[in-house]
């Protein structure tokens, strides 16, 4: 199956998070300890992801931004990676922080996270650490979880903010927070969507915040 032309609704979306979503990926790097050591974390729960999703050979980086986690989905020897990103200007400008070993196992593209512009089941595994978890609608949610459904033929890795409380704070989208999303009902997304859940990691063990899922495609 083909992918789709983006509706108004998503392109409207996309312009409006572009912005945003390159300040955040600008640089891949984050300044100063706790930066650093959030950094840390985080490439901890990409590799433990990886794990979980049975170390995939040919992956998806969506929404890649400078390709912050390129060094880490390049550990594994014989993995091939695409990347893409809605910004034409964002992946001109990502190889100038990378070396040549990790930018060598890099395929870029230009594409957005509701249309990527590849066939069905092209890749074994999508990976989205940063666009999703800024995405406040349960229904471009949707729209995004379909399209990864469409292209992935095993798994994907997000990143989601989960609220814990019982009462839903209300949306923050557009002010350049990350919105926090309910946990059952996101987790309830991923099941409309056609995915089961393998496995979730929280950011701070015991604290339920930012969360990195592994889903595994099942219709």
């Amino acid at each position: 199956m083909s992918a789709q032309s983006p509706s108004t609704i998503e392109l409207e979306f996309a312009r409006r998070h572009e912005e945003e979503h390159a300040r955040v990926c600008l640089q891949p790097h984050p300044r100063g300890f706790g930066g650093r050591l959030a950094f840390w974390r985080d490439e901890q729960l990409v590799r433990n992801a990886l794990k979980v999703a049975g170390e995939p050979g040919l992956m998806l980086d969506v929404a890649c931004g400078a390709g912050r986690f390129w060094p880490v989905l390049a550990e594994h020897a014989n993995r091939v990676i695409l990347a893409s990103d809605p910004s034409r200007e964002m992946l001109d400008h990502a190889p100038i922080h990378h070396s040549q070993q990790v930018l060598k196992r890099i395929k870029t593209f230009q594409g957005s996270a509701f249309t990527l512009g590849l066939s069905a089941n092209a890749v074994d595994c999508i990976f989205c650490m940063q666009l999703y978890q800024h995405i406040a609608s349960p229904e471009h949610r949707l729209a995004i979880l379909r399209e990864f459904h469409r292209v992935s033929r095993d798994t994907v890795i997000v990143a989601v903010q989960i609220d814990a409380r019982l009462k839903r704070r209300p949306s923050t989208q557009g002010s350049g927070a990350r919105p926090l999303v309910n946990k059952a009902e996101v987790e309830a997304e991923f099941r409309q969507a056609g995915f089961t859940l393998l496995s979730h990691q929280d950011f701070l063990p015991g604290c339920v915040c930012k969360r990195v899922y592994v889903l595994r495609k099942t219709l």
